[in-house]
């Protein structure tokens, strides 16, 4: 009798009530009942102040201690149940949960990450409904059109808040987050011209081809499809080999995956629960950024936007917003009937315009670009006066983050030509100046575990002797997983991208 009594004093220790009674776990979260305390929601790494939990825990039992007069001995002490506590399956009645054609869940799990949103992450998940008018419906088309669920749109609003912009620590890129490789594989032209991972629609159909391989892979299952898209379809595939399991919830219970990867899913679905309603949960006064409305117009030689921008009256950073794959001023060399996207009424008065202008005045070369490597204590802002350039543009160019190191960092900095669009690598002794020599630039992969170099040749379309002479692989070496190894090698020939070896 002991025995069942403690049990029952562990389930309310555990599950104190958010709620009055009969309202379900779900309503607590939502603006008509109010949302819970948020005291034990962290403002630094998203996990639950530990030390607070616990010390509230402690204050619980002691009172219950006095009011039912057990001894010290018949309470559980809280580490004990950290690793064996299983993944808390919420009771609620079906009609709370928005209709969706993904599964959805609601746990422990998922309802923290409800809260979260509410929360601490209120900001960014406000940030990221604002922008998602604006790709949603289009996103939504692609995946319909390809034979999958719509409410997987909200991967994107997790992985990037539905931003072109996006990029990682882990360099990923673009609303759906692609990693060079990956993207690559689904034909996205990613060089140092144009980076498709940034383009809307191309990413996003891209991201369905993938989804719908995974989704054949893990068995129709979409929790494991969705944590293979985050961690790697291989990583998921070891994880169920280890465990002997093809349930995501018993998967992150394990240590094998990684904090992100457990997490991915739950927040997957508190987004979609939050977004199909969003007003439930507090989010009612959203600025909604308006759909963009375009039309298409061929490019079929490299041609400068400011160019473009002059022919229709359109401003140049306009054009810039509307094709955000494009990584520099102008359309890429090596791309002919390139689509550019304009503002929509403006193709009649594009084609008309452009039919006049006379090849060689599509583009002009102004600039280029040389390497520059930075000394001890030198700043962008330095390096942005001796080349009469702004440190917003040094940052753009290269990618660069707030905190990015910079000593001893090579760089890109634009020159003005001399003599055509060579370019020229630069140091800081050495002023740039323009080279007849044709610029090289190379492409790099992050060796994984079971890689060989005959899989690597095979996978990038390059022979093993060219890709052991490219990172000085002797004999028959063992690649060692973590190194980074050059898989192409491209040079600039008249303003054209042309590949080295095969």
């Amino acid at each position: 009798m002991q025995s069942i009594g403690i049990i029952i004093l562990a389930m309310l220790l555990a599950f104190p009530a958010l709620a009055p009674a009969g309202t379900s776990r779900l309503a607590a979260l939502t603006s008509e009942t109010g949302a819970p305390s948020l005291g034990e929601l962290p403002a630094v790494d998203g996990r639950p102040d530990r030390s607070t939990t616990r010390l509230a825990a402690l204050g619980r039992e002691r009172q219950l201690h006095q009011a039912l007069e057990l001894a010290p001995s018949d309470f559980f002490v809280q580490d004990e149940l950290v690793e064996a506590e299983p993944e808390i399956e919420l009771t609620l009645p079906e009609n709370e949960l928005p209709d969706s054609d993904i599964p959805l869940t609601f746990n422990s799990k998922v309802e923290y990450f409800i809260s979260f949103f509410q929360g601490s992450g209120r900001s960014s998940f406000t940030r990221w409904l604002s922008r998602s008018e604006r790709y949603i419906p289009m996103m939504k088309e692609v995946l319909k059109k390809n034979g999958l669920p719509e409410d997987l749109v909200y991967l994107a609003m997790i992985e990037s808040g539905f931003s072109p912009h996006a990029y990682s620590v882990a360099a990923a890129v673009g609303p759906w987050q692609f990693m060079s490789a990956t993207g690559k594989r689904y034909s996205l032209r990613i060089n140092p011209w144009i980076d498709e991972r940034r383009d809307p629609l191309k990413s996003s159909v891209a991201a369905a081809l993938y989804l719908k391989e995974l989704y054949d892979l893990f068995n129709k299952d979409w929790y494991l499809a969705a944590a293979g898209y985050n961690a790697g379809e291989n990583k998921i595939l070891r994880a169920i080999d280890m465990y002997n399991s093809r349930d995501f919830w018993q998967l992150s219970r394990g240590s094998y995956l990684k904090r992100e990867t457990k997490d991915y899913v739950p927040k997957l679905l508190a987004a979609a629960i939050i977004a199909k309603d969003p007003a439930r949960y507090g989010f009612a006064d959203i600025a909604y950024l308006p759909a963009i409305e375009v039309d298409t117009v061929v490019i079929p030689s490299r041609t400068d936007l400011e160019v473009i921008s002059r022919l229709i009256d359109v401003p140049y950073q306009a054009l810039k917003e509307l094709n955000p794959e494009l990584r520099r001023w102008c359309t890429p060399p090596d791309y002919p009937d390139y689509e550019l996207k304009i503002p929509l009424g403006k193709k009649a008065l594009f084609e008309a315009e452009y039919a006049k202008l006379p090849e060689g005045e599509r583009f002009t070369e102004k600039v280029v670009y040389a390497r520059y490597k930075l000394k001890r204590k030198e700043t962008l802002a330095t390096v942005a006066k001796r080349y009469s350039t702004t440190v917003e543009h040094l940052t753009e160019l290269n990618h660069l983050k707030k905190k990015s190191r910079l000593r001893g960092k090579s760089i890109l900095v634009p020159v003005v030509a001399q003599n055509g669009p060579q370019v020229a690598v630069a140091s800081a002794d050495k002023p740039a100046r323009a080279k007849k020599s044709s610029r090289e630039f190379k492409k790099y992969y992050t060796v994984k575990r079971g890689d060989t170099l005959y899989s690597l040749a095979r996978r990038f379309k390059v022979s093993e002797k060219i890709l052991s002479a490219w990172n000085n692989l002797k004999g028959k070496v063992a690649l060692r997983a973590g190194r980074r190894i050059i898989i192409a090698k491209y040079v600039e020939k008249g303003g054209e991208m042309m590949p080295v070896g095969g």
